[in-house]
């Protein structure tokens, strides 16, 4: 049954830079649809809500949200009805984008909600509605990120991983983070926050207990969650020319540009033998190209 296993991910060795070794987790081969971080985010939620009896998987997400698309294709292979709170109601009637013609396609029903509303998600009126009307639903937080999902995402790290002594992730709303900060207490755990989100300190903490090994670096998300600048697209495009390895550009290629820049510019301050985990999100490249090809600017190659 789909999540019943914890896939076995590769490790490959990129390259070796001013002596510092970078490898990258492909976490983002786990699965071709339900990419990366999502896959281990949603394993023991959708078992939970299957435990329970759940008719619906229920979750909110932005109009290029990684874990809508997640959601709605686990639901297909699970044959379970999914449903997506998508943040900002004027792109009902607007043509959809390539992310929600994918959940739609995978049949995702789309509610969508003014960006008010979508600031209380589950306490905003409209939802209470929903659910008063579908009580047998499963709610999955935006991102995916509660204990459940903290809990799959341990799963990423393996005793394969124990020589590393840096661990990195892009940071989201923290779930991926948190589980590796549980899995590996002994080695130094690197965030790189790609959102604009003043609270994720504070929900990483929640997580991470009495941990210390981890470190939140806010200078590389580019000024937010959809913002592709000239300099992170050609970065994206040389290194999947040099190393054949396709970033996207909303987590793991902010990143990666990050860790490159601090290492060249001789700024990085932590160990030398760096494993990178790379959290998928590739469908996410197409909507971004959609974006750039309407601004005149470069696209993403692959």
């Amino acid at each position: 049954m789909f999540f019943e296993t914890s896939p076995h991910i590769p490790n490959q060795f990129v390259t070796q830079i001013n002596g510092f070794s970078i490898t990258i987790k492909r976490e983002d081969l786990i699965h071709p649809q339900v990419s990366g971080n999502k896959f281990r985010k949603l394993k023991y939620n959708v078992q939970e809500a299957l435990t329970n009896g759940a008719t619906a998987l229920v979750t909110f997400g932005g109009a290029y949200s990684n874990h809508l698309a997640a959601t709605a294709a686990a639901g297909n292979a699970l044959k379970i009805q999914t449903h997506g709170f998508v943040r900002g109601d004027e792109l009902e009637m607007k043509a959809r984008n390539p992310t929600l013609t994918f959940c739609e396609a995978q049949g995702m029903q789309l509610h969508f909600m003014s960006r008010k509303a979508y600031r209380l998600k589950e306490q905003a009126e409209v939802f209470k509605a929903f659910l008063e009307n579908n009580s047998t639903a499963y709610v999955i937080p935006e991102g995916g990120t509660n204990a459940l999902a903290v809990k799959g995402c341990r799963e990423i790290i393996t005793c394969e991983d124990s020589n590393f002594t840096t661990i990195c992730c892009p940071v989201g709303t923290g779930g991926t983070f948190s589980g590796l900060i549980q899995a590996a207490p002994e080695q130094e755990v690197l965030g790189f926050v790609v959102v604009q989100d003043p609270e994720i300190a504070d929900t990483v903490q929640s997580f991470a207990g009495i941990n210390k090994n981890w470190e939140l670096l806010y200078e590389h998300g580019f000024g937010g969650y959809g913002a592709f600048p000239p300099e992170l697209i050609t970065f994206i495009n040389d290194f999947y020319e040099k190393y054949e390895i396709l970033l996207d550009p909303l987590y793991t290629g902010k990143m990666l540009f990050g860790i490159f820049t601090l290492i060249k510019n001789k700024q990085w301050r932590w160990g030398n033998n760096i494993l990178i985990i790379h959290t998928g999100g590739i469908q996410g490249i197409q909507g971004a190209n959609q974006r750039l090809v309407q601004q005149g600017k470069e696209c993403i190659r692959y």
